[in-house]
């Protein structure tokens, strides 16, 4: 019988792999955007990345109802549609 360890061909070909797959997984899951009955879900980042605004423009849209958002467990939430809706009211008007 054959003792594996760190240093054998198997044993290092199996933690190369697991940590690409760990590598993936956190990629994925640094570009996702939540989804809720088909509905895509955009954090504070995204929308100030997207628009180029600050965070306090958003903070200041929240507070004075321009942008519609939802609160979950302190995670503030916009619709991705809503924005999309307050952009091209922007550029109409």
């Amino acid at each position: 019988m054959k003792m594996l360890n760190r240093k054998s061909k198997e044993i290092d070909s199996f933690f190369t792999a697991l940590a690409e797959l760990s590598s993936l997984i956190q990629q994925a899951m640094k570009n996702r955007t939540p989804h809720l009955n088909g509905e895509k879900f955009l954090s504070n980042s995204d929308i100030c990345q997207t628009l180029h605004i600050s965070s306090r423009t958003l903070q200041n849209w929240r507070d004075t109802g321009i942008i519609p958002f939802i609160q979950i467990r302190g995670k503030i939430l916009y619709r991705q549609s809503d924005v999309i809706k307050l952009v091209e009211n922007s550029i109409v008007t």
